[in-house]
């Protein structure tokens, strides 16, 4: 896995200006945070300017190094990559905007201007999506020869594009949002992240979640940060080999980053469920619980399954 990191000065350059631009906007933020004593929404004015900075950066360097292990369509990668850093420019450029003007930059069609400057994040988070699909697509098509590697880019990818694709549960009217639209009282907001309250209500400390309602920015921000976290258990794995003797065989390692890949996407599956049912992720029911749990007993089922794999090798004379 380590070897897979390649060299960074080799890393797409484009997304490597976004991520450096993004790691100054992440200071401009804490700035604003302190001296901006603003409120929108219920969070500090520039709270949502921070947290989209630092996304942003994260998923800008992931790819750049991820764009150096293609082996085919490297022009075609090449070419969307730098489009996709146009897009995130143009979409956090907004975001900003929009906090300078004191104003909601999603969900907002108050005004002809702010629903303008919506229409088009609509629009660019439609195109980062596509984009992201098809570097998806290329890199599942890549060889990769460590199987723990190649299971945990692979899982991650697929899942990470699931989880930007849950955002558009957030984009839709809420059912008193249209019923606003149809009697002529509406207040300028279509979509929403929490559901079952109002946005604004009472957050968690930083991520601003809701602790009354059901919330889908958790599905969301859970479900596209696997392509960081998977790969990163892969690359604990190989570490770790080299003082456990049962994680140096590639295919246990292997076996736990499936395992792990496909407990992370019923995680996600958990807490969109959750958030859809209009229930805070630190208050589940005893449904949620109940499934909770049940992931949790396949999840060891699996590792168990995968560390098997070491004892078979053992019993069998080849480790």
């Amino acid at each position: 896995m380590t070897t897979l990191l390649g060299r960074v000065p080799a890393w797409h350059r484009p997304m490597m200006w976004t991520a450096g631009l993004m790691a100054g906007m992440t200071v401009v933020s804490l700035a604003g945070l302190a001296l901006d004593d603003r409120v929108l929404l219920g969070a500090p004015i520039w709270l949502k300017p921070l947290k989209f900075a630092i996304s942003i950066a994260v998923y800008c360097v992931t790819w750049a190094w991820l764009l150096t292990l293609l082996r085919r369509g490297q022009r075609l990668a090449a070419g969307v990559s730098t489009a996709i850093a146009v897009i995130v420019v143009v979409e956090y450029a907004i975001i900003v905007l929009q906090v300078v003007r004191g104003r909601a930059s999603h969900f907002n069609a108050a005004t002809a201007f702010d629903a303008a400057l919506f229409a088009i994040m609509g629009v660019s988070i439609a195109a980062l999506w596509t984009g992201t699909l098809v570097l998806t697509i290329l890199l599942l098509r890549t060889e990769i020869a460590d199987p723990a590697a190649r299971w945990a880019i692979r899982l991650g990818a697929v899942v990470s594009l699931a989880g930007i694709g849950l955002g558009a549960l957030m984009v839709g009217p809420t059912e008193e949002q249209s019923r606003s639209l149809r009697d002529g009282t509406f207040e300028g907001l279509i979509g929403a992240h929490s559901v079952g309250v109002a946005d604004g209500g009472p957050g968690m400390p930083l991520t601003g979640w809701s602790t009354t309602g059901g919330d889908l920015r958790i599905p969301h921000f859970v479900g596209m940060h696997a392509l960081q976290v998977l790969p990163l258990f892969a690359l604990l794995l190989t570490v770790l080999a080299r003082r456990f003797a049962r994680l140096e065989s590639g295919l246990v390692r292997a076996r736990l980053v499936a395992v792990a890949g496909f407990g992370y996407a019923g995680v996600v599956a958990l807490v969109t469920w959750q958030a859809l049912r209009g229930q805070p992720l630190i208050r589940p029911d005893a449904w949620t619980s109940l499934a909770l749990a049940g992931l949790v007993v396949a999840v060891a089922a699996g590792a168990s399954w995968a560390l098997a794999a070491s004892r078979d090798r053992v019993e069998a004379g080849v480790s």
